[in-house]
């Protein structure tokens, strides 16, 4: 038996657990900012984990040159989908994006 799919294997084995980690993480955190950090490896370092599976499965193909286009982008647009979701928490808790805070939480808006 050869040993690249052996490792291949392995590699997707990890990346299953380190998503299942992560649900884990989110299941138990108690507020939206810190679930959001548990988020982070299954949606950056599990894709490279499977990325890397396919390139040891299948060598260098037009799968594993479009699982590194996809994964790319991933890895680039990621950082700024986990900065517009904590911006719109905290824009829905406080009413505004900014430290001080220029605007009204949504409840005191109800409450007038």
């Amino acid at each position: 038996m050869k040993a690249a799919p052996i490792f291949s294997d392995v590699l997707l084995g990890l990346a299953v657990l380190l998503v299942l980690a992560s649900a884990l993480g989110v299941l138990v955190m108690p507020d939206a900012y810190q679930k959001l950090h548990f988020v982070t490896p299954a949606a950056l370092v599990a894709p490279i984990l499977v990325t890397l599976a396919i390139g040891v499965r299948m060598g260098l193909t037009e799968n594993t040159g479009e699982s590194c286009v996809a994964l790319f982008f991933m890895v680039v647009a990621g950082p700024y989908l986990s900065h517009a979701t904590m911006r719109a928490i905290r824009v829905r808790e406080k009413g505004d994006w900014r430290p001080g805070g220029g605007g009204k939480a949504p409840e005191a808006e109800r409450e007038q």
